[in-house]
């Protein structure tokens, strides 16, 4: 695992040691670790909800033929 270094001003580097300490962690990193991980989730969350409404968006539904389904078997196949 690779390290990073951060600086903080000592507000935040004290909120940061109270978290860890009322949190349950059990360091700094693995406060730092969760609090990007929830992040992470937050941003793909963003990105799916906007592909939905980018789909909804796109106009009146269709129905699904045998020729939509092959070309999409065919694009997973590229992949």
């Amino acid at each position: 695992m690779d390290t990073m270094n951060i600086a903080l001003p000592e507000n935040l580097k004290s909120f940061v040691q109270n978290q860890v300490e009322m949190g349950g962690y059990s360091s700094v990193s693995e406060y730092v670790r969760e609090l990007i991980r929830k992040d992470q989730k937050e941003k793909a969350r963003d990105a799916l909800e906007a592909e939905i409404l980018k789909g909804l968006d796109s106009g009146d539904a269709t129905p699904m033929t045998a020729d939509d389904w092959q070309a999409i078997r065919e694009e997973v196949k590229k992949r």
